[in-house]
């Protein structure tokens, strides 16, 4: 496609990146254009927009992931440009494909080369190809091949998805008779999951490091690297904290995961922004996957960088040359407050906000597309907020990631923001010890806080009786800063919320 200039922008996405997205391109005079479906009709990213279209139900299948309505709604809109945001088409080369055909710039890779990265199997060939390490495993999920290479590697080992990630379709395997069973179990998941069954096997990594490399690549084949971010502390598979630099990684090993992440780039002939993936075991390191769309976890690269990734994703699709990077500078944390309830396996929680309390001050962002009266559905991704901080070394943004978490409360829906902080303020994540076993080995046991959790009930009550409204504090936080109530959660104990009642 010819390089031409955005001027009407439609973002295929909800939440805290529509509205991300949208806040850049209207700093670069573009217009935006949002979708929503039926449960979004009152979203945050609706109103943000310059014009919104609706494209049909509450289920995903049939709104956000309807690639029909969506280009339908750019056509009707005269929008020129489609930006995926991350979570639902954005990896999707039949998305990116329909775009191309319909005149309209896709944000992201070219289709063919999303179809590659996107195929785990794929993607891993490409990878040896480019020289680039890969964990020892083999192509191919039937039970036959899975026991053989059982046998050759030892347990445990891993079955993944081929078309897929985020934990689904993932199975550790610790013995012989459990592996016909994982197998089918996987294939069961990621057939749901993504539409496509298949799976293949890695050695499992007992205790790895996560670690990623931010990508720019341009049409003129210029890749460059935004450093590296440890996305380590996860649970069931799922990141909920990452940072950058990663701590402790020798200045060796960071020049060989760039080179490696680079080439790989390169290999596979990749444009606008991604993502490759590494475990890191002690020294060595192994692929992963490549993320072929901008990242949830893109704030603390561009906090140390100084650059707005979107900005760089909107420049490249319409033609424009990656700049060499600039000096990284400090270190930065990202949390994702999520809304589910700690008490129950910490299943999704839904509901309306009744009220919100954000922190701010410098070094402080917080992405989030909830305000007082806002409905989380049980729709769509539980994912409530990104609380980030940034201060000139990690231990600065640690120790302001606390305070922030002490200004934080959301009064509605349960969320994890007392275990985040929790997490952040052990002994184990401020000496770095990080690895993908973080929960198990340093909070196996964790439990809300019972004062915290009666806190909570009786606020809920109160507010079910109408005796607390949107003046318990609160204000909308953007990618820019917030507006908030500085003080810290009146209802984060029992003592202070009966205080903050009697007076």
């Amino acid at each position: 496609m010819k390089p031409r200039k955005i001027r009407k922008l439609l973002v295929a996405n909800r939440g805290e990146i529509a509205l991300r997205v949208m806040r850049t391109a209207r700093a670069l005079g573009i217009a935006t254009v949002a979708v929503y479906s039926d449960a979004d009709r009152a979203a945050a990213h609706v109103g943000a927009a310059d014009e919104a279209i609706a494209i049909g139900p509450s289920e995903p299948a049939q709104s956000y992931l309807n690639i029909a309505a969506i280009i339908a709604a750019a056509r009707a809109a005269g929008a020129d440009a489609i930006h995926p945001g991350y979570g639902f088409l954005s990896e999707r080369p039949e998305f990116a494909r329909a775009a191309a055909e319909n005149d309209l710039l896709f944000v992201g890779p070219p289709p063919e080369v999303m179809a590659a990265l996107g195929d785990k199997v794929a993607a891993r060939r490409i990878a040896v190809k480019a020289g680039a390490p890969v964990v020892p495993g083999v192509e191919t999920g039937d039970l036959a091949s899975a026991r053989k290479f059982a046998e050759r590697a030892g347990f445990p080992i891993l079955v993944k998805a081929a078309a897929g990630g985020g934990g689904r379709g993932m199975r550790v395997v610790a013995e012989a008779g459990a592996l016909e069973t994982a197998l089918e179990a996987a294939s069961r998941e990621a057939q749901a999951a993504f539409g496509d069954g298949r799976v293949f096997l890695e050695k499992y990594l007992a205790r790895p490091r996560h670690i990623e490399i931010q990508l720019i690549a341009d049409r003129h084949g210029e890749v460059v690297a935004l450093g590296e971010r440890d996305c380590s502390i996860q649970r069931r598979h799922q990141k909920i904290i990452e940072e950058s630099p990663a701590p402790g990684l020798s200045s060796a090993t960071r020049a060989r995961i760039v080179a490696a992440a680079l080439n790989l780039a390169r290999a596979a002939g990749y444009q606008n922004a991604g993502t490759a993936e590494f475990l890191l075991d002690g020294e060595e390191f192994y692929f992963l996957e490549v993320n072929a769309r901008l990242q949830v976890e893109h704030p603390v690269t561009e906090l140390r960088f100084g650059r707005d990734l979107v900005a760089e994703q909107l420049r490249i699709a319409e033609g424009g040359r990656v700049c060499a990077p600039d000096e990284p500078r400090g270190a930065a944390i990202e949390c994702r407050i999520n809304a589910e309830d700690p008490e129950y396996d910490f299943r999704p929680a839904t509901g309306r906000v009744i009220a919100l309390t954000l922190p701010s001050g410098p070094g402080v962002r917080v992405d989030t597309h909830l305000g007082p009266g806002a409905e989380i559905s049980p729709f769509y991704d539980s994912l409530a907020a990104k609380l980030v901080t940034y201060g000139p070394d990690r231990e600065a943004a640690r120790t302001r990631m606390i305070a922030a978490f002490d200004e934080f409360a959301l009064l509605g829906p349960r969320t994890n923001a007392a275990f985040l902080r929790d997490i952040i303020a052990s002994e184990g994540f401020a000496r770095a010890d990080l690895s993908t076993r973080f929960l198990e080995e340093h909070l196996p046991r964790w439990r809300p806080d019972e004062h915290a959790t009666r806190a909570a009930l009786i606020a809920a009550a109160l507010a079910a009786d109408g005796r607390i409204g949107s003046a318990a504090g609160g204000g909308f936080a953007g990618a820019n800063g917030a507006k908030a109530n500085s003080r810290p959660s009146p209802w984060t104990t029992l003592a202070g919320f009966e205080a903050w009642r009697r007076r």
